[in-house]
């Protein structure tokens, strides 16, 4: 499937690597370095790589040319915290019960004493750094964004931080670097409320016409840079992020950490923010798409990563540094605001989930099924997998790489020679998917979802998944699951009904309510 998606103008690309994978090594003359890539919201069809003929992604498009391309790579989860909750805790996210998407006021979900995939890099000698989309909680769910906040992301084991506290459409608007607001002004302090506004503060309701962005549903509360968010916020003008310089902030805090890091070990976690609402490109990017402003500052976030990938090779460490890149969950087009994503998509015929079913906040295959790529130059030979791989299983895979054990009482999958693209079939059998407290399961290439109601659906027009019987899906066969298979295999559904009741049901009384079993 092609579609009319087309670039305004080229953006600047990374030619360094051309040098690609002159024959694959087999392990590397010291510890690796690790770059996970988080995009938020971004859709496996965003990323030409995967079929589409787009050309707004053409740095991504290299790393996967010159290095691995999986076709079956899964978040855990249809939306961000949870996603993210099982990316660094190795640990399905429906285990925790305060792991849905949080406001920006909500404390940090992960425990003190938890284990973590920054904490094994941490005690194998990495130095740790995360930068850029939080949205795991921060405090202890009284924060005081005018005093050094604890716990944060660095209590988990980062070493350095700087990082939005939730999202770019939720207060507070500011960045939090090692637990300090950036710029914090103690003559200006900063209020936070997710419930009432504050006596004087504009808002949507009440100054509609104080924005130049409007919101589609929700999005009517706070106005910072003339934008609406969700959540109320008072004080803090010198700290208030400038939605488009934001990109270039959090790159700048890459290129930084890795720069001070450069002569040991390090592991960094660089969230994008891209192309989650509210999009607001760099001047230099704007225009540069024909989708409207998704398209923008999904150009603009390949353009980030290429800065990166250029920086590593000017510092002479591109060949001792394993790059992977991912998405949180599905892709998602109207989701707040009115931008005309979705108008523009449906008018040049583009397709964000590349016509795999839902997306965002979906059970269907489009939530949770994301790109990945894998990068290591001359350790990984450029390839496409078919082997199945979940986000989840990155804490034990990269755990094996580095030598280090990992608890038993993790999720997480030891699946090193499908991440190094050693294996390209195979890989994890089973899996849970979750989309808004719901859940799902795939077992090899099948997925069952459960029956399910209550759940509206419209806002943001992505099929949810809700059904008032259960559905079973032959992925291989069916990849836009179009035929329910559960009346024809009977057996194969009780088969996988058995296995999905012993896989959750010990959640049953833990918190967790799964409407499908009862």
């Amino acid at each position: 499937m092609k579609t009319n998606f087309v670039i305004k103008a080229a953006p600047m690309t990374l030619a360094a690597l051309a040098c690609g994978c002159q024959g694959q090594k087999t392990e590397s003359a010291q510890k690796p370095n690790v770059i996970l890539i988080v995009a938020d919201d971004l859709g496996v069809g965003d990323v030409g790589a995967y079929g589409q003929d787009i050309g707004s992604t053409p740095n991504l498009d290299s790393l996967a040319a010159h290095g691995l391309l999986m076709r079956n790579g899964f978040a855990t989860s249809a939306t961000s915290t949870p996603s993210r909750y099982g990316i660094f805790t190795g640990l399905y996210p429906w285990t925790n019960p305060m792991a849905h998407i949080l406001a920006g006021n909500d404390p940090l979900i992960i425990a003190q004493d938890q284990p973590t995939m920054p904490k094994m890099f941490q005690q194998a000698g990495y130095a740790t750094g995360a930068v850029g989309k939080w949205h795991l909680g921060m405090g202890n769910g009284e924060v005081d964004w005018n005093k050094h906040i604890d716990p944060d992301a660095n209590t988990v084991g980062f070493d350095y931080t700087n990082l939005l506290p939730a999202t770019a459409d939720r207060v507070p608007t500011v960045y939090v670097e090692n637990g300090t607001v950036v710029n914090l002004d103690p003559d200006d302090p900063i209020y936070v409320d997710y419930k009432n506004p504050f006596e004087g503060e504009p808002t949507y309701k009440t100054n509609p016409e104080m924005c130049w962005l409007h919101p589609n549903h929700g999005h009517n509360m706070a106005i910072v840079n003339g934008v609406p968010r969700i959540g109320y916020m008072k004080g803090g003008k010198k700290a208030l992020w400038k939605d488009d310089e934001m990109a270039s902030y959090i790159l700048d805090k890459a290129e930084k950490f890795v720069a001070e890091n450069k002569d040991k070990p390090f592991f960094l976690y660089y969230g994008l923010h891209e192309p989650h609402v509210c999009r607001v490109p760099a001047k230099q990017f704007a225009g540069r798409t024909n989708l409207g402003s998704r398209g923008d500052v999904i150009v603009e976030a390949d353009w980030c990563v290429g800065q990166l990938v250029h920086h590593l090779d000017s510092l002479g460490l591109l060949e001792n540094t394993l790059i992977i890149f991912t998405s949180d969950n599905g892709a998602v087009l109207q989701d707040g605001y009115e931008d005309q994503a979705l108008e523009l998509a449906q008018e040049h015929n583009y397709d964000p989930s590349y016509g795999l079913r839902g997306g965002k906040y979906s059970l269907y295959n489009g939530g949770t099924h994301v790109p990945l790529i894998v990068y290591w130059k001359n350790h990984i030979a450029p390839a496409v997998s078919d082997a199945y791989f979940c986000q989840l299983d990155l804490f034990a895979s990269l755990g094996s790489l580095i030598g280090e054990n990992v608890p038993d009482s993790l999720e997480s999958q030891n699946l090193k020679d499908v991440l190094l693209g050693k294996r390209l079939i195979g890989g994890r059998e089973t899996q849970v998917m979750e989309a808004q407290g719901k859940l799902a399961m795939r077992w090899m290439n099948y997925e069952m979802i459960p029956p399910y109601a209550g759940r509206p659906e419209g806002v943001t027009h992505i099929e949810l998944g809700n059904s008032k019987e259960y559905a079973l899906y032959d992925m291989e066969a069916d990849p836009r699951e179009q035929h329910n298979l559960a009346a024809e295999q009977p057996d194969l559904l009780e088969k996988m009904k058995e296995m999905y009741a012993r896989l959750v049901g010990s959640y049953y009384n833990s918190g967790f309510e799964d409407t499908s079993l009862q």
